[in-house]
Order: structure tokens, then sequence, then C-alpha cells
């Protein structure tokens, strides 16, 4: 028996299908004068308001078309491409995520239902002017850093962070110039025939290999593996490369918006001109710019954070997700996904390749390579004359460390010796602020937040006591809100202040910079500070993980990490794994430089004979992949098993309890799927903004049909009023 095609352009007043970005789900319209197509993004009335929306098809029918409305009108946008509405569909299905705020994803950027229009923008007219402030010197920076492309005057001032009459100023110079131009231009060229760097031995096997990938066309996904400094960045250039010559779009995603400055360098010395970029540090324009570019073809290559998967490319051809392992991948807020896990998704229906590079990588990509489902592709040894750095462990047990302080005697005179050199240190602790807990030593009181079952951690440089879970801030009290008493509140372990204040008392004469993501009001500031470090204008770095992302610092020689023990223990199913990782990349960031000295990682540690320690120091990567993959395989648990968590929140601990009570009473659907359900209990942080949270962890064998399970359990439950539940797919977080 034949099937129809279903239609894909519909005639006015015709009765189609649209999905509007408000929860609640298909509904039918008439097709506006002028017809519509599938695909197109259509302004739709819903009761006295008008909101966006995407023709799906044909309407569901089952009522008088005669009482239907008609769509407003079609916007001004590139049709979704086929491939994009099924990626969406099909994440939603995955994720369990409602498809209007799938589309919301989608249509992240403002004035889509805006026609395309003139705008007053400023550009490079003409010389430098004779007098060169330093508000002038910043705007020209702005420029610089943007290739040259145009902002109106306001977004160029505040990008350089100064007043518009400055950029008023350089346009009576004569040094700027403004124009009327259209608002959404088209990305310049990037050139791909523009040679690249020459490649180590096993680069240029990898590089060939995935170019290979890329014209034989179709998917596939490849591991590039290789150590810190090797390189991995020149070898999928080359892949970006061959996607540009095959007329293809190219997306970089990077796991930290800090990386891009040198990143963006790296693109245009190899193509000739600047990609786009997507991420929160944009402007509006640029933003509703870039998004329209990538549905209409005219930008041929993105680097953005997350959520620039859920661009309207028109034709994508590669994604490159680089430090795949990353934990900033996984979105953990309203929509639960994790980037490196959709873009496979994505690629799969777009006959794209995907590379997923890391030093590091994540258990589940590197099994995947093991088993044969991904390529891999390895890089043995770092880019020209560089040496790994050596690592060894500094026993905190037989140093003798005075009371108060953090850094050893032997982590110390390793400090003073590259001082003398002229060289940098980076002192790592991934603990924010000053210090995790303040204590009242009068009556025990440890402060904590209002609004959370969380304690306030200080951070002496703002003079604030902060919660690192709902963001709330006070003032660092002189007496205990307990007990009243003056002058006992102190503040218990380090955090990155005090390692800094502890390194202005050790080191008088050094310069220190701390690189922590709370002290940093804008990624404008953040990329400077970067660059400044890596010019060498500091001598000593005390960071959080924020420095294990990529940086390239050429004088850097030593890493101390202070306190290696920090994730070691506890529950979390992937502590080894995040604490491998870490070391593993903060490690990297010494001796990179081709030329210069070796570079030393000493890892302060009570536990020298942890196996975690012990596979950091030996190198032997592979034997821990290995021994980690077993003891997961053991137990069932990913990547051999799936997981998902349940996370239910309301004002009334009690209301949430029941709820939550009440659906574990009512499991049969898990269950008849093989699957286990484990709780309801507390949250291991009960109270966040005020909202008491339950949680529920489901175990199910790797098969199993886990997210039809689950909507079947749900479906008959009508959650109280006020009560939020939210469904993670392979969660990665446990709090």
């Amino acid at each position: 028996m034949s099937h129809a095609t279903p239609p894909t352009f519909f005639a006015p007043r015709s009765r189609i299908a649209v999905l509007t970005t408000e929860p609640i789900g298909l509904l039918d319209y008439l097709a506006p004068e002028g017809g519509v197509g599938v695909g197109q993004l259509v302004l739709c009335p819903l009761g006295p308001r008008r909101v966006m929306g995407l023709v799906m098809g044909e309407g569901i029918g089952g009522f008088d078309a005669a009482k239907l409305r008609a769509v407003v009108r079609v916007l001004d946008a590139q049709p979704f491409q086929p491939g994009f509405v099924e990626f969406l569909t099909r994440a939603a299905d995955y994720t369990l995520t409602p498809p209007p705020l799938m589309l919301r994803m989608a249509t992240r950027a403002p004035d889509l239902d805006q026609p395309p229009a003139a705008r007053r923008v400023v550009v490079l007219a003409g010389q430098p002017p004779e007098r060169v402030t330093e508000a002038r010197a910043r705007v020209m920076q702005v420029i610089a850093d943007h290739g040259g492309a145009s902002f109106a005057a306001s977004e160029l001032a505040q990008l350089a962070g100064v007043g518009v009459s400055v950029v008023k100023g350089l346009v009576a110079a004569g040094t700027l110039a403004e124009i009327q131009a259209p608002r959404d231009l088209p990305y310049p060229r990037l050139d791909p025939a523009r040679p690249g760097k020459p490649l180590a031995e096993d680069q240029q096997l990898a590089a060939d290999a995935l170019r290979g990938r890329i014209r034989s066309g179709g998917y596939g996904t490849t591991l590039l593996r290789g150590v810190t400094g090797s390189g991995k960045t020149e070898v999928y250039l080359e892949a970006v490369a061959e996607c540009l010559r095959a007329g293809r779009q190219a997306l970089v995603l990077l796991p930290e918006i800090a990386l891009s400055a040198e990143f963006l360098d790296r693109v245009e010395a190899r193509f000739g001109a600047r990609p786009g970029e997507w991420h929160s540090g944009i402007t509006r324009t640029e933003r509703r710019r870039l998004w329209h570019m990538a549905a209409r073809g005219e930008v041929g290559m993105v680097v953005g954070a997350r959520s620039a998967l859920f661009l309207p490319f028109r034709d994508l051809g590669l994604i490159v997700v680089d430090e795949e392992h990353d934990g900033s991948y996984k979105q953990e807020d309203v929509v639960f996904y994790n980037a490196r896990d959709m873009a496979v998704l994505r690629a799969s229906i777009s006959g794209a390749q995907v590379v997923l590079a890391s030093a590091t990588p994540s258990l589940e990509s590197w099994v995947n390579a093991a088993s044969g489902k991904y390529a891999r592709q390895d890089l043995r040894s770092r880019y020209g004359e560089a040496e790994l750095p050596e690592m060894a462990a500094i026993d905190l047990r037989s140093e003798e460390m005075p009371s108060g302080r953090w850094i050893s005697p032997t982590l110390a005179a390793a400090v003073d010796r590259r001082l003398a050199q002229g060289q940098q240190s980076l002192l790592f602790l991934n603990r924010r602020g000053f210090a995790p807990v303040t204590v009242c030593r009068a009556c025990g009181e440890q402060i904590g937040c209002h609004q959370c079952d969380a304690r306030m951690v200080e951070h002496r440089f703002q003079n604030r006591l902060v919660c690192h879970q709902c963001g709330d801030t006070r003032p660092i009290p002189t007496v205990c809100p307990s007990c009243g008493v003056e002058g006992k509140l102190a503040p218990i372990g380090p955090g990155v202040e005090r390692i800094a204040e502890e390194v202005a008392a050790r080191f008088p004469d050094a310069k220190a910079t701390v690189l922590s993501s709370d002290l940093f009001h804008s990624a404008r500031v953040l990329k400077e500070t970067i660059a400044e470090i890596a010019s060498g204008d500091t001598d000593i770095i005390i960071g959080t993980q924020i420095v294990a992302k990529g940086h390239n610092f050429p004088r850097l020689t030593l890493v101390g990490v202070i306190d290696a023990d920090l994730g070691l223990q506890g529950a979390d199913l992937r502590a080894a794994e995040r604490s491998f990782q870490l070391m593993r990349q903060v490690a990297g960031r010494a001796g990179r430089q081709s030329g210069q000295a070796p570079g030393v990682a000493l890892l302060q540690t009570h536990q020298p004979d942890h196996p975690v320690i012990r596979a950091i120091l030996s190198g032997q990567d592979e034997a821990f992949w290995d021994a980690e993959a077993a003891g997961r395989q053991a137990v069932g648990m990913p990547p051999f098993g799936r997981l998902a968590g349940i996370i239910l929140s309301h004002p009334d601990p009690q209301v949430v309890a029941d709820f939550a009570r009440h659906l574990a009473a009512n499991a049969t659907p898990l269950r008849d799927a093989g699957a286990e359900l484990w709780g309801p209990a507390p949250a291991p942080i009960a109270r966040i903004r005020g909202r008491f949270r339950m949680r529920m962890l489901i175990r199910a064998p790797r098969q199993s049909p886990l997210q039809a399970a689950i909507a079947d359990w749900l479906a008959p439950h009508k959650p109280p009023t006020n009560l939020r539940l939210s469904v993670d797919i392979d969660p990665q977080s446990f709090l």
C-alpha cells in the first residue's frame, strides 16, 4: 500500500500544525496569505498575545476549521532544514524535554520577529588619532579583537568599557566613520587554501584520517586523543579546512568563553578571517546576525559555547567538541542535555563528522572508541621540542606545615627557583573564595545561607559571604549571627583568595594574579587578564579549574596542586575520573613552549598511594581507563548501564516528600522495563532558593527503553501546584 508524500507547502487558509514556544504543544492554525512551508517560523495569535511558532506540517484536525485563527505572518528568516527539525524532535524525545522548550533553544536570538533593516554603525576608516588615550586605545583594541567588525556606537562603547563620547571623538578625528549598513551582513569568507602550521608525523596521520572521513561524506565520530600540548587544535583545524573546501559549515564548541580569544586569533592566522562567535559575551546585534547567517549558509565556521549546537545551520558538515570531557558541556537548568552527546546526534542526522578532542577523554568516549563505535586518533608527544612535564607527589604527612599555611616548604622552594629564573609558577586549588566555611569559635555555629542548606563561602576580596548555590550575598559579619559574640568568627580551610594572601606574605616581591570565575565581571576583562599572563606579566598564577582549560602560558614551568586529595572522596560515580582529568589537565599547563625549560608538576597530597594519584604520576592512562571501565561494568553503571535522575522541588518539604513517595509507590512501568528505582531521598543540598528538593535515581540496562518507561510512569500523575519535576537523562551531578 502506497502512502502519499506529506505536503511541504500549504496554500492560504490551509489547516497547519504549529509548534509554538509556549508550553501547550501543537496547535492548529490557518495558513496566512501567500501560504507557508514546513519549517518556517511564523507569528501566531495566542489569546491576546502573539507568539513565535514553527510550522510542523498538516493540521491535526478534529474540529471545525471555521473556528481556527490564521497565522499573523511568516517571519523573514530562512526555513529550518528538515534535518534540524528532526534533531530538535529527537533531542526533545531523548532528554524528555517538552518540544516548546527545545524550540526556544533554537530561537534564542533577539528580534527574530522583526524585518531586516539598516542601522548606523561605526567602522574603521583611517589612521589612529594623533592623541591616543587609554580609553581610545581600548576602543581600537575591541575593533582589532573582532577582526575589524562594525558596531553601533553604543555597542562599541559598551564592549570597550568607555563612554559613547569616546567613540564619537574617534569619528570626529577620522579614525572611525559612521555609515548606514544592513542589519545582518554575511561573514568574511575563510580561506581553506591558506597553509597551516607544519605538522609532526602523528599530527599529519591524524589530519589525513580526518580529511579522508570528511571527503567520504556521511556521519562518523572520531576521538582525537592527544597529550596536553600535542597540537590537537592544529589537527582539527585541518578538518575544518576540508569541511570548508567541501562548501559545508563547521562548528567548534569550546568549554570556556575565556578560551575563545586566543583560539580566534589562531583561526584568523590559519584562514585569513575570523569565524562567527556564539556565547553569552557577544552583543544582541551579533547574536541576531550570526543566527541568520548560520541559517543562510553565510558563515562558514562558528566558534561557540554549548548552545551554539542549536543554531539553524544550513549545511553543517563538521562538529568539533574541544575538551570533550569537560563538565560545562552538560546543562542542568530548564533543559537538561549534554552537548557532547547532542553533537553526535545532530551529526548523525546531518551526515556530518564529529571530532571529540581531549587529552583526558570521558570514559563514555573512551569506551565507544575501544568498542569500535568511534574511530580513534592518538597524538602521543608534544608539538615541536616541548616535553611533557615531570610529575611528582609531595607527601604532606612528612612536611612541616605551619598553622594556617597551605604551601609546603618543598613547593615554596620550587616556586623560589622559578622566580630566580624568571619563569612562571601556577598554584592550583579548585575552590573559589577565601574559605569554604566560617565558624564561630564561641558557639560552633557555621554561617549558612538563609535560602539554602549550604554554608556561606567567604570572599574576602569582595568583603562578602556568598552562597555558591543561589548566589545570595551579605557582608562579612563582625559578630556571630547566632550567639552575638564579637571577634570569634574564623574562616576554616583554604580557597584561592587565601592562597593569594599566603603568596603575598611568602613571596613579597612576586607579582601574583588570581584566576577565578567570580572575580571577573565580564568576559572581556577575563580575556585581558589571560592575555597579560600569557605575555609574561605575572610571576605566580593562583587559579581554580578555569586555568586547566586549554590556556597556553609560555613562561609557565611549574604547576603546584595545593590539595590533590580534593575530590577523591565521596560517593560521586565519577569522582576518580574527574580528579584524574583535572589533575592531568592542570599539570599539562607546564612546559608547553618549545625550547623553554621542561615543566614540573608537584601534587600536594596526604594520600600518595591512592590509586588515582598513582595513575596520574605513572602516566599509564590506558591502565587507569581499563580499571575504571571494569569497575563501572561490574556494577552496571554508565557507560555500561543507564541512569536517569528525577528532581522534585517545592517550598513545602511535606508536599514534595508526599508526591515523591507517591511516584515511588507507582513505579510499575519502570520495573517492567527492567529498571531499578532508588529513593526518594532528600538531595545532598536539600534546600536551594527556598525550595526543598527530593531526588530519585533510576538505573537500567544499556538497551532498556528508559525514556519511554519514564514517560509512561510520570504521565498519569499530576504534580501538586508549584511542584517542579525535572528529568535528567544521563546525569553528571547528583546534588
